[in-house]
Formats: C-alpha cells, sequence, structure tokens
C-alpha cells in the first residue's frame, strides 16, 4: 500500500488536503478492505494539547477510521458521491499506549476495515457497522467500531428540514456565540481549539458548559455543515471530562489521553440552540458518563476514559451507552 498521497477529497470528505489522513484502499474479500493512512508530526488540532505531547491523540486516529467509512461505502458498496451521512454510534479503545509514541518523521498505519453488519430498509442496503483495527508497525494503536448510515440529498433536505421546523429554527442556522474556557482548563494551548464555555461545578458533583460552534475553525468544519458535527461533539465530551477529572482528582494533570469512548447520537444537534455539555459526578476509576443535551431533547451521550500518557496499561473494554448524527 502506498502512502505518499492521499485519496481524492470527495472520497473521504474532506476539503483541506490536511485534513485527510488516509493514503491508500483495497479490498481483501467480500467484508475486508484494508486501508492506509499518514498521520503528520505535528496537526494543529489534534496536537494543541498541554503536556509533552510525546504521543498521538487517539482522536486522531479515529478520524482516520472516520474518513473509513465513507472510502468503504462509495468505493466498495456503490453508494453514490453526494450521498449524506449520519454517524449513529462510535466506540474505540486504545489496547496500548507504547503504540501512540511519536516518531521524529509522519507516522504511517495500516488500518483493516472488516463489515460487521449490514443495515437494509425496502430499496436496500443503507448502512453499516465497521470494526477498525489500526496498527503502527507491529503494534495495535486502536480498535474501533462505527455505526453509521447514508441517504439521498433529497432524503436529507426532508429530514432536517422537518427537525428545524418542529423547533421553530430558520432555513439556515447561525451558530450562537459566548465566550470561551481558558484552554489550559481543558487541555489545550490555543483558545480557538476550546468548544466549550467556562464550566460550572455543582454541590451534585456534575459539571456542565455550554458547546459552542465555531463555523471557521478549519478541522471540526473543514466544510460547511448544518448542524454540531460529531466529532465536535465527541471533543466536547473530551474537554468536560477532563475538567470534571482534574476537579475531582483523580487524574494529576491536563496532558492526559482518551484512551476509551463508547457514544451514541440521538438526534442532530442545532448550532443555533443551546446545548449543554454534563458529566455525572466522577469517581475513581470508572468511565466518566456524559450527555448532551438542548431543546429538543438528548443529542448524545457517552462514557469515556482518560489515562495519563505516562501511564502505560492496557484499556479494557468499554461498552456503549443507537440513534442519528451527521458524518
Amino acid at each position: 500500500m502506498q502512502f505518499t498521497r492521499t485519496l481524492p477529497k470527495q472520497l473521504v470528505h474532506r476539503s483541506a488536503v490536511a485534513e485527510i489522513f488516509l493514503t491508500d484502499a483495497e479490498r481483501h474479500g467480500e467484508d475486508e478492505i484494508r486501508l492506509a493512512a499518514r498521520f503528520p508530526r505535528r496537526h494543529p488540532f489534534y496536537d494543541d494539547t498541554l503536556g509533552l505531547r510525546a504521543q498521538h491523540d487517539p482522536y486522531l486516529l479515529l478520524e482516520a477510521c472516520r474518513q473509513g467509512i465513507f472510502v468503504v461505502a462509495h468505493r466498495y458498496l456503490g453508494v453514490p458521491l453526494g450521498h449524506k451521512f449520519l454517524l449513529r454510534a462510535v466506540e474505540f479503545e486504545a489496547p496500548d499506549q507504547t503504540a501512540l509514541t511519536r516518531r521524529d518523521r509522519p507516522t504511517e498505519a495500516v488500518i483493516a476495515a472488516r463489515i460487521e453488519q449490514r443495515f437494509h430498509t425496502r430499496t436496500g442496503p443503507r448502512g453499516l457497522r465497521l470494526a477498525f483495527t489500526l496498527t503502527i508497525g507491529a503494534r495495535e494503536a486502536l480498535l474501533a467500531r462505527i455505526d453509521y448510515s447514508w441517504m439521498p440529498p433529497a432524503e436529507w433536505t426532508s429530514l432536517r428540514a422537518g427537525q428545524r421546523d418542529a423547533l421553530g429554527l430558520p432555513a439556515v442556522p447561525v451558530a450562537l456565540r459566548g465566550p470561551r474556557v481558558a484552554p489550559a482548563l481543558v487541555g489545550r494551548r490555543a483558545p480557538a481549539n476550546t468548544v466549550l464555555s467556562a464550566p460550572r461545578a455543582a454541590d451534585d458533583g456534575t459539571h456542565t458548559a455550554r458547546v459552542l460552534a465555531e463555523t471557521t475553525h478549519p478541522t471540526l468544519y473543514d466544510h460547511w455543515v448544518d448542524h454540531v458535527p460529531g466529532m465536535l461533539e465527541l471533543e466536547a465530551f473530551r474537554q468536560l471530562a477532563l475538567r470534571a477529572s482534574l476537579a475531582a482528582g483523580t487524574v494529576r494533570t491536563s496532558s492526559v489521553l482518551p484512551v476509551a469512548l463508547a457514544a451514541r447520537f440521538r438526534r442532530f444537534a442545532e448550532m443555533d440552540l443551546p446545548l449543554e455539555c454534563r458529566t455525572a459526578p466522577v469517581r475513581p476509576g470508572a468511565d466518566i458518563e456524559c450527555t448532551l443535551r438542548q431543546p429538543g431533547g438528548l443529542a448524545a451521550e457517552a462514557r469515556i476514559r482518560l489515562a495519563d500518557a505516562d501511564t502505560v496499561r492496557p484499556a479494557r473494554a468499554l461498552s456503549a451507552p443507537t440513534a442519528h448524527k451527521a458524518a
């Protein structure tokens, strides 16, 4: 497999070449696809974290898997370019943190993708469950699973118009603005890479913050979408879980990594309605439960596990807390 040039932008649903991490794809049997990925030495979003930054952020590796869902659908299942995609569930674990160690050159990885389940409607296949094993060298760096579906543009337009009409929202959203949390409080260096307002701690141990969608962000909004993207929601979970864990004393520094996550998306999160991220009380040794809510109901829920970057240990399996969110 080659690592010298990226796959076409339209195939991975990215606009900027710098945001494309997949470089090749090969089919190995009916349900097996192998993908090649190349990660930069430094990425302005995924590598904008506190600490020594000696390890890759698992979210970077997850993004490569997410790009793979489009490759499998378009190249190998004949889903037309232009179809719209919905994330339904995402989970991952980093089983060997030493496999995340950076090198002095861009990192090359191979991703084995396996179709575990096909979701059908009366009109034919409309979604998949894909399992991913991402290896760097001989080590498994990330195990992931993504449930997703797709639909024609006209169906998407009708779906989105129906939800926005039900909420009394105009056709074209304008993201809500507001002051952001100080980046160091959520493990970031650059203010532009924070996605939350200043978190609030309650007497019951919960933490809450508003999610702020910045539509000019070059990674989270690589191209225009009319809602809060799924990867932004996962970032909100990570940032608030980190803040809550620091307050509870269950992690030592803000340089911890997310080593496991299981999330389900229940509905579109609208960027022009208040979107509240909340963590349950943080307890030592337990995964951190998080939710995203706004007028209209529960948008997403997750459990996330953080670990100090210098603590090398296997990540035990984490079960998911299925529904939809645009990919």
